[in-house]
């Protein structure tokens, strides 16, 4: 849909690559989203930029055949630590509409949005309105030192899509973008976002059935990712570390953990399908654990999608590992 003027376009590219060097993995405001981008006379689909899987797999049930939408980031990527290609830029800076999570969790994307033309360009802000849970405020590994904990890359805990009442405020953040971005097809989104809310709230009527009148409310996770699922249905998470998932922790952490699951009767601890599990491997062989996937859905494989597995389908999965402890 969008046509650019190319030297513009390469200049403001050179200009944001050059940005990137100093200013990515940091914090800013990012620039607002225009409301002049719409459909063009020519019924050209809408260029969607997502950039991790949550964002991607959202947006796809709000736009369907209305939008091209693609994944920037592929899975089996660290996202926390993520900074974009020159050409993951252009990708960007061709969008009818870009859409990320937010600030804190693609830290990158201010430095890219003040580099770059969004003159024509739709920003969405997926988690806007939502407020973010202060992580000096969470559950740290028991035995973290002051130290330790500001040495975590996340000031606020970014996994908001994992509470599926939050996903619905992030799908109606999309689907008010995209009905800004092509006012024609308003209704369509409206509908679509509509329909699929139905199925969160069903997913999160799953979440509380199973947990109600459960006496162990609390799990062992290697990735402090679950806070807002947590909070949600009054669970307690108890991390090994913290917001970044390869995060290395101390010696200390271990030990004091490796004492907590022995004391409390801890069965299971959970780790991603995304990262190593080494950390989670070495605690559960210290304290006789069990292991069992949690996923933060931070990535899908394509071969995954083509077979049908989306956010609905590992959501349900993550319920089922939960129930291995919250009982």
């Amino acid at each position: 849909m969008k046509k650019q003027n190319y030297f513009l376009r390469m200049a403001a590219l050179m200009g944001g690559a050059a940005m990137l060097l100093g200013a990515c993995g940091t914090n800013g405001g990012a620039s607002d989203a225009s409301s002049e981008a719409v459909a063009d006379q020519e019924g050209d689909k809408l260029q969607v930029v997502t950039t991790f899987y949550p964002m991607y797999d959202f947006t796809k049930n709000v736009a369907q055949d209305k939008a091209d939408v693609s994944l920037l980031i592929p899975a089996g990527t660290e996202i926390h630590s993520y900074e974009p290609s020159t050409k993951m830029i252009a990708e960007i800076q061709d969008a009818d509409v870009f859409i990320y999570n937010s600030d804190e969790m693609e830290t990158w994307v201010p430095a890219v949005l003040d580099a770059i033309d969004t003159s024509d360009m739709v920003v969405i802000n997926a988690s806007e309105g939502i407020e973010l849970l202060d992580f000096a405020a969470e559950e740290h590994p028991e035995g973290e030192t002051e130290e330790e904990q500001e040495g975590h890359e996340h000031a606020f805990d970014p996994h908001v899509w994992l509470d599926p009442v939050l996903a619905q405020t992030e799908v109606d953040n999309i689907q008010a973008g995209l009905a800004e971005a092509d006012a024609e097809n308003a209704a369509f989104y409206e509908g679509n976002a509509e329909a699929y809310k139905t199925k969160l709230a069903a997913l999160d009527q799953a979440f509380q059935a199973a947990f109600e009148g459960a006496t162990n409310r609390t799990f062992v996770t290697q990735h402090a990712a679950f806070a807002y699922l947590a909070n949600r249905y009054d669970l307690e998470q108890v991390s090994v570390s913290g917001l970044t998932p390869n995060a290395e922790p101390s010696a200390a952490i271990l030990a004091k953990l490796s004492d907590y699951v022995k004391e409390h009767g801890t069965e299971y601890i959970y780790f991603e399908d995304n990262a190593s599990s080494t950390t989670a491997e070495t605690l559960a062989n210290e304290a006789g654990l069990q292991l069992a996937v949690l996923s933060p859905l931070e990535g899908i494989t394509q071969e995954d999608q083509d077979a049908g597995v989306d956010y609905i389908q590992v959501m349900h999965n993550n319920l089922e590992a939960l129930k291995k402890a919250i009982k």
